[in-house]
């Protein structure tokens, strides 16, 4: 994108988020839904569609502009990426990377546009951390498969219109390569939609079940048409989901320092502002250099991996860094704010649950430190 028109972009979707959206965070978290007018102007301003390619109908963005953007968007609460999240992502980059020209056509389009929601199933009971043990089958009969198992914790799912969805299509093979991706219709019969999860926070994005009752789903629908090959899809998207995630915690950690330091400037004690105390200080001075650090290396991985470069060390570490990092800036902010910090009518109360979550999806903490510690050691070896 042309960078004065990124600029303009980003200005208008500031403005949007600080007047707009700011003013909705708490009826967003009391009713657990977002506005439908809301949805609406996301989708006139092409959020759904930030990483589909123009030619799709999508803003086209590389890596470096999205978590520019990203960013901004982390000034509020995380329920409202999340509705556009799953397109942006998974939903449509997999159709995107692997998927035949006759499938970008019949659905890109429409994920851009915001006409379809898409949902990535690829969590169970038993498959998590571990997500090469899925049990979810797919069987194939004739021109069609037929699918049983359970998904749990899927962003989205009860809005839903398409799910990518990971399936073992190959029984004999216990591993990742027994895995095919689908595009399933939400409508098909037999699918059932669980009730919505009631989460810690992030109340306004909605996880839920989804059950998979001799589900037919066709052949081709396979993503790519290539059976076996559904979890180097999904590994393909990978760094960009933990980038996106990364830039996500810097934009949200701004606003937890924001809101501690405007506190900690008005707020009196020993008759004076407890921003001149020096231990306040401290908190204040380790939240900045923390952001500021996380921000550097979001931003340095992601103009890497506009480039064409390879990037999963790199990406990891922005995951793990960030999401941990921003759990501490939430930490302190509500140190900071004292016992009002332990009071929903102070946003940080909400944000300190909401960033939580960071640590969990697009692969724990601990699965990043071994990513991480493992690509090292294989780069080591080839060097050897």
């Amino acid at each position: 994108m042309d960078k004065d028109i990124l600029e303009q972009f980003r200005t208008t979707l500031r403005r949007f988020v600080r007047e707009r959206l700011v003013p909705l965070e708490r009826q967003v978290a009391d009713d657990d839904r977002i506005p439908d007018e809301i949805r609406a102007a996301f989708a006139e301003m092409g959020l759904f569609g930030l990483s589909i390619p123009e030619e799709y109908g999508g803003l086209g963005l590389d890596m470096a502009e999205e978590v520019e953007l990203v960013m901004e968007l982390g000034w509020t609460s995380p329920a409202f990426r999340s509705m556009f999240g799953t397109n942006v992502g998974i939903g449509s980059q997999g159709i995107l990377i692997d998927g035949t020209e006759a499938q970008k056509q019949a659905y890109l389009p429409k994920l851009a546009a915001g006409e379809m929601v898409a949902s990535f199933a690829l969590t169970e009971p038993e498959a998590g951390s571990d997500a090469a043990s899925l049990r979810t089958r797919a069987e194939l009969q004739g021109d069609h498969y037929v699918v049983n198992g359970t998904k749990r914790f899927i962003t989205n799912a009860p809005h839903a219109s398409i799910f990518t969805l990971m399936a073992r299509t190959d029984p004999g093979n216990k591993g990742a390569g027994g895995i095919s991706a689908f595009i399933v219709d939400a409508r098909s019969p037999g699918i059932q939609i669980g009730k919505p999860d009631k989460k810690m926070g992030q109340r306004g994005a909605h996880t839920a079940d989804v059950i998979f009752d001799n589900v037919k789903v066709p052949a081709a629908n396979i993503i790519g048409l290539k059976p076996g090959q559904g979890f180097k899809t999904a590994m393909k998207v990978l760094d960009r989901g933990r980038l996106h995630i990364a830039a996500l915690c810097v934009g949200t950690a701004e606003r937890l320092i924001h809101e501690s330091l405007n506190y900690a400037r008005e707020r009196k004690q020993f008759g004076q502002p407890i921003a001149e105390f020096q231990l306040v200080q401290a908190m204040l001075a380790d939240s900045r250099t923390e952001a500021y650090a996380a921000k550097c290396m979001v931003l340095d991985a992601a103009r890497r991996y506009a480039v064409g470069e390879k990037v999963p060390t790199e990406a990891s570490c922005c995951k793990l860094f960030a999401s941990e990092m921003v759990g501490r800036v939430a930490d302190r902010a509500v140190q900071i704010h004292g016992g009002s910090g332990y009071m929903q009518e102070y946003a940080v109360e909400r944000f300190y649950r909401d960033v939580r979550l960071f640590r969990l999806y697009e692969g724990t903490s601990q699965v990043q430190q071994i990513v991480i510690a493992r690509n090292m050691l294989r780069d080591a070896a080839a060097q050897a």
